[in-house]
């Protein structure tokens, strides 16, 4: 049977006498010692996923790790301790916080704010009916114009959106999956009416379809149809636009539906490599658009097991890329991230707090070896932020970045006993994910099943449980209350007359352009999806001639129709 130093140290047999004594001068001190009965204390055992966890790690942990086939160096395959030599002394990440609200001018002047405090890249939020494909004088859009984002109806508030803004000098990414194809479409005219040519543009849309049938919930059309859109526009990018990255997929919004680190990590690779068999499927090449792949990951508050997580992530990415899917190039092996702290961790209770987590979680992206980040405001739970919040925020980054000197050593915590046995754990997990969603078939397959949201629901009501039997605090909230708290902050609200303002701006660009071309556009992109052609040139067509975001849908919807979701439970 296990001593209790083999279970808590991993202490193996190989160990030196005078560390077996050592080990166990401290596990005597260690069955002494009381055992917390505090709040919280139900917890101890295991990580936020539920990850068992021992209290001391050692030798006998890693004993299985090899140093050149599982950790390498950075910039070396597998990857592990980061996809650049020197990683953050050689260039910091993007500082890239996610802005948008009410309508295009709005959001404008927040990103000339933003640039002004030393922001590096441009991140859209776009508001729930564009999101979902309806333009904001649709019945459907009232009550949610310019809320949840900006509101973007047709290429003249894309044009208002980035007014003054050299898209040629700075990227943007662009949250949207729906109708991602469409705002690209804007996007590239609003360049080429600046005289930016497409292949000058860098950023990256979003773009992953099958995470929002598993989590986020913003689809327009059926699965398959709408990942043969994306093959599309990976194919037309991957031509057209060299420095774009055409997909973000994205974990972030799978874990704010509730899932656990690892499932986090195994969906959305799934849905990554199905993305890869598409466009290999259409005939690319996989080193023609596998280094312009990025992915999208959450920093939970679990500080060692979100490094954990993104450093398997970037294991378990290379190899499969270079030994399943054959590609040959280096950079195609190289997982690229983007980060965002964690929504779901912030609370309405005591919204200051929510500083203190986000630069914890900030700190756990970095040395996890993100590639840009979103810190969260203290007052998104409650509200769009405002402007001193998001100040805030970005100013967290930037002490994390010149001040605490995190960014000096390259993968600081490897080598970690402890890092390196639950880097291990996570990445067993995922792959255990990897074999059940081959038993559907594949990931698209898994989804139509509804097995991913089984998943994750499970998960997250168990993690719910954990937070109401108060084995896990969650400060102010379940612990150290304040019973008698006012909540004060000021709030950015977006009124009423930002939506009838924006209703009456697209009837005004819909009386205002060539009837007689937006038709012929409309019919042509119809063709196209009923046909075998891309339908990026069509998009493009439609989006020049002024049609509106809610026309070019419903047009797309004649061909395809529109998803209803198949109850799971």
């Amino acid at each position: 049977m296990a001593t209790l130093i083999d279970r808590a140290s991993g202490l193996g047999p190989g160990a030196s006498p005078e560390y077996r004594e050592l080990i166990e001068r401290w596990e005597r001190k260690a069955e002494a010692a009381p055992v917390r009965r505090d709040k919280g204390s139900g917890a101890a055992d295991r990580t936020i996923s539920d990850v068992p966890l021992k209290p001391l790690y050692g030798p006998a942990d890693v004993a299985q790790l090899d140093l050149t086939r599982d950790l390498g160096a950075p910039g070396e395959f597998p990857y592990t301790r980061g996809i650049h030599p020197t990683m953050y002394r050689s260039r910091l990440w993007t500082m890239r916080q996610f802005a948008g609200f009410g309508n295009a001018k709005q959001t404008n002047e927040r990103y000339h704010f933003l640039l002004s405090q030393g922001q590096m890249g441009l991140s859209v939020a776009f508001d729930m009916p564009t999101l979902m494909g309806y333009d904001s004088d649709s019945p459907k859009a009232l009550g949610e114009v310019g809320k949840c984002g900006v509101a973007i109806d047709s290429i003249r508030d894309m044009e208002t959106l980035f007014d003054g803004i050299d898209l040629g000098a700075i990227t943007t990414s662009m949250t949207i999956n729906g109708p991602a194809a469409i705002a690209l479409a804007q996007y590239i005219v609003t360049a080429e009416n600046k005289g930016i040519p497409r292949a000058a543009l860098g950023g990256t849309i979003q773009a992953d379809i099958l995470k929002e049938y598993i989590a986020q919930k913003e689809w327009i059309f059926p699965p398959r149809p709408h990942v043969r859109i994306i093959i599309d526009m990976m194919e037309f990018c991957t031509r057209e636009m060299p420095k774009w990255n055409t997909i973000s997929v994205s974990g972030y919004h799978i874990r704010e539906a509730g899932s656990t680190a690892a499932q986090e990590l195994a969906f959305t690779l799934a849905d990554g490599f199905a993305y890869v068999e598409g466009a290999i499927a259409r005939g690319l090449d996989v080193d023609a658009f596998a280094p312009r792949l990025s992915f999208f990951f959450n920093s939970h508050s679990d500080f060692f097991e979100e490094i954990a997580k993104f450093r398997a992530a970037r294991r378990i990415y290379a190899r499969r890329m270079r030994d399943v899917y054959g590609a040959k190039d280096p950079r195609s092996w190289q997982l690229r991230f983007h980060t965002q702290t964690a929504g779901c961790s912030a609370t309405a209770q005591q919204p200051e707090n929510n500083i203190v987590r986000v630069a914890y979680e900030a700190m756990a992206a970095v040395l996890g070896g993100t590639q840009s980040l979103h810190t969260n405001s203290m007052d998104e739970v409650l509200a769009l932020p405002t402007e001193k919040s998001v100040e805030i925020a970005l100013r967290t980054q930037q002490v994390l970045a010149y001040e605490t000197n995190v960014t000096n050593v390259v993968d600081p915590l490897g080598g970690s006993y402890y890092v390196e046995a639950l880097t291990a754990e996570i990445e067993r997990q995922a792959l255990d994910y990897f074999d059940r969603i081959a038993e559907f078939g594949g990931m698209i397959e898994a989804v139509e099943a509804g097995y991913p949201q089984r998943e994750i629901a499970d998960a997250s009501y168990r993690y719910q449980r954990s937070i109401e039997s108060g084995d896990r605090v969650i400060v102010g909230v379940n612990a150290f209350e304040k019973p008698d708290e006012v909540q004060s902050p000021d709030l950015l609200k977006i009124g009423v007359e930002i939506e009838r303002g924006q209703a009456r701006a697209v009837q005004d660009v819909r009386a205002g352009r060539d009837g007689s071309a937006v038709e012929a556009s409309l019919a042509a992109l119809k063709r196209a999806c009923a046909g075998d052609a891309n339908v990026m040139p069509a998009l493009i067509e439609c989006v020049r001639n002024v049609a509106t975001e809610g026309e070019i849908v419903d047009a797309m919807v004649e061909v395809y129709g529109r998803y209803v979701e198949q109850t799971q439970f």
